[in-house]
């Protein structure tokens, strides 16, 4: 079979089989099931091999690249903030400590809002409308439920 029947079959085959193709080529399994991926990737990788892969230059430059990258796939604990920064923070909510109120169905509720939350009954509740469909029993906009305006602080 050329590299061009290859190619040509990968698009009918079934994601079991691309995967299965998929560790043949790459001498690695995979948990892909993404079909299109699949796909793209074994291609790649049999013109890679029928072709050539990339150029010595193109590899030294890549690793080039590499080296100069700050590579990171987790931020540094340190950088994780405890709290919501202020330039964070939705800026139509008030500032931490305020109490936004509203009356439904009769009964008046008060909200407090919290630096990372909202506290309503002696619960808190990281968004409005988490607080909101404690309230109403159904999932509502939090903003909209408080009639908190776009843009403006309440």
């Amino acid at each position: 079979m050329t590299m061009h029947d290859q190619l040509a079959a990968l698009p009918h085959m079934k994601v079991n089989d691309l995967r299965q193709t998929y560790a043949e080529v790459f001498r690695e399994p995979t948990n892909a099931n993404n079909k299109d991926w699949l796909v793209k990737r074994i291609a790649w990788r049999l013109q890679a091999q029928a072709l050539g892969g990339l150029s010595e230059r193109a590899q030294a430059r890549a690793k080039e690249l590499a080296n100069e990258a700050d590579l990171r796939v987790n931020p540094p604990k340190d950088a994780i903030a405890p709290s919501v920064s202020s330039d964070l923070r939705d800026q139509r909510l008030p500032v931490p400590g305020s109490v936004i109120s509203r009356t439904y169905k009769g009964r008046h509720y008060e909200v407090e809002v919290l630096a990372s939350g909202f506290r309503w009954n002696d619960t808190t509740y990281t968004t409005l409308s988490a607080v909101a469909k404690a309230i109403t029993g159904q999932h509502v906009n939090g903003y909209t439920f408080f009639q908190i305006n776009k843009g403006a602080a309440a």
